[in-house]
């Protein structure tokens, strides 16, 4: 019976799964937010591109 109290009041699992969920969290908001950033430097180099090609013809 006390080892099953012992085990019942120890919350250091429950803690690394809940860091655990935090990093994840963090994880998708970087990858959402690279790939947005990502697109808008595409559209930019591009348009760098288009513009230099311009400039040459």
């Amino acid at each position: 019976m006390k080892l099953f109290s012992k085990i019942m009041k120890n919350e250091e699992g429950a803690t690394a799964i809940e860091y655990g969920l935090i990093a994840a969290l963090i994880a998708v908001a970087a990858v959402t937010a690279m790939s947005q950033v990502g697109g808008t430097l595409t559209n930019t180099f591009t348009n760098v591109d288009n513009a230099m090609s311009a400039a040459e013809g």
